[in-house]
């Protein structure tokens, strides 16, 4: 009420102003027109003498001296000596071009003393006018075509507010329709993802088996939050969405909220990640996540910080066949102490220190295939030199470059 109250109160104001410009109905630039013209007609007696006067001074009808007379006399000079010296020849038809042009004006300053009359009703008029668009000028604008302005935006103004109840039904027709477009999009969206969600967590859980985690389960929740039904449902809140019988928070990406669960070992209860996984249990189901959807994931590079804490043998080499396996679809950077999974690296990067005795500084060294060989049997044996690491570690390399990393799998397909 208080909206249409005001938009009423405005339509009146903009209706009054309209009105009253188009009653005195002003013409772009007449307000400077017409204050010329006042100007000269209150002053035209002066204007006439000073006119009639100045042609006097410029040709005299009454025999008195004048400047047309003077020029002649100083023509007539310069031409009687003009077969002696040229220049007083050029003089005197410089003097004659001027004769020329005080002639012409004089003529031109007679017909303007001419043209001036004394025009009383006229002159009223005028002010007249000129009040009316006083008027106008006060309340709209500082000239005429700024008052014209204000009436063409008030005009375009009233006739929003005069369609304004019209726009509304329309607009609130046009988002209900929107609004239940905008449920049916939610809710088979929530459809898909529920289904994508027991499929990846399915293949999450078979590659977490794989990752020295056999008895882990994840789980891929789906859940909306409801919120209270509005007072008025012909107006909901611009935050909730009629979703079959259920109101629901929804935002540009729908109505959903998705909770990755994880339960570490056989008869524990789901819990989210960040409450119930240990830090290498964090970074192996992350590997077991983005090697499911590699591919289908447009993160460029990842990053996977001692990923093998806490396993060893067999499931550490398959560490490494996963990350070599993520590789392929993405720069994939890995920091490991474990041989079985450095054996699974395009390029090995070791960290060294130096010490010069008062400064320690740490760079970064890429190894050749000899340099390879050594670090992992370091690694191995923790101590270089050793003749059996080495074979062993040129055992894995060369394991390493043999096996074919496997084929992720995909969740959009049917398991």
């Amino acid at each position: 009420m208080a909206t249409a109250r005001e938009r009423a109160r405005e339509a009146d104001l903009l209706r009054f102003g309209v009105e009253e410009i188009s009653a005195v109905s002003p013409q772009p630039g007449e307000d400077a027109d017409l204050a010329a013209e006042e100007a000269r007609l209150g002053h035209s007696d002066t204007l006439r003498t000073a006119a009639e006067q100045a042609r006097e001074a410029l040709s005299s009808e009454q025999g008195s001296p004048d400047a047309l007379a003077a020029v002649a006399a100083a023509r007539g000079l310069l031409d009687g000596v003009r077969d002696h010296d040229p220049e007083a020849g050029e003089l005197a038809d410089r003097v004659a071009e001027v004769t020329y042009l005080l002639s012409d004006l004089a003529a031109d300053v007679a017909s303007y003393a001419s043209r001036i009359e004394t025009d009383p009703q006229r002159l009223a008029a005028v002010s007249e006018r000129r009040a009316a668009l006083t008027a106008l000028t006060r309340k709209y604008g500082d000239t005429v075509d700024e008052v014209l302005g204000w009436g063409a935006q008030a005009a375009t103004r009233l006739v929003e507010l005069d369609s304004t109840d019209e726009t509304i039904e329309r607009l609130t027709a046009a988002r209900t329709v929107l609004r239940s477009r905008l449920a049916d999009l939610a809710s088979a969206l929530t459809d898909a993802r529920s289904e994508a969600a027991g499929r990846l967590a399915a293949a999450v859980t078979d590659e977490l088996g794989l990752l020295a985690m056999p008895d882990a389960r994840l789980e891929v929740r789906v859940a909306q939050r409801a919120t209270a039904a509005p007072g008025d449902p012909a107006h909901p809140p611009p935050d909730a969405l009629l979703v079959g019988d259920r109101w629901l928070r929804f935002t540009r990406h729908g109505v959903d909220e998705v909770e990755l669960l994880l339960a570490a070992n056989t008869g524990s209860e789901p819990r989210p990640l960040h409450k119930g996984a240990s830090g290498g249990e964090l970074s192996r189901v992350m590997l077991a996540v983005e090697v499911c959807l590699a591919g289908t994931n447009p993160v460029p590079t990842f990053v996977f910080d001692e990923v093998d804490a806490g396993v060893g043998g067999a499931a550490a080499v398959e560490i490494g066949r996963r990350l070599a396996a993520l590789a392929r679809h993405a720069q994939v950077l890995v920091v490991t102490h474990l041989p079985q999974v450095a054996a699974f690296a395009d390029r090995h990067v070791v960290v060294r220190k130096a010490s010069d005795g008062s400064v320690t500084s740490s760079g970064l060294a890429t190894l050749d295939d000899a340099g390879r060989e050594q670090e992992l049997s370091r690694m191995l044996a923790g101590l270089a030199g050793s003749d059996s690491a080495l074979a062993h570690a040129r055992e894995l390399l060369e394991m390493a470059q043999n096996t074919q990393p496997p084929m992720v799998p995909d969740p959009s397909t049917d398991r």
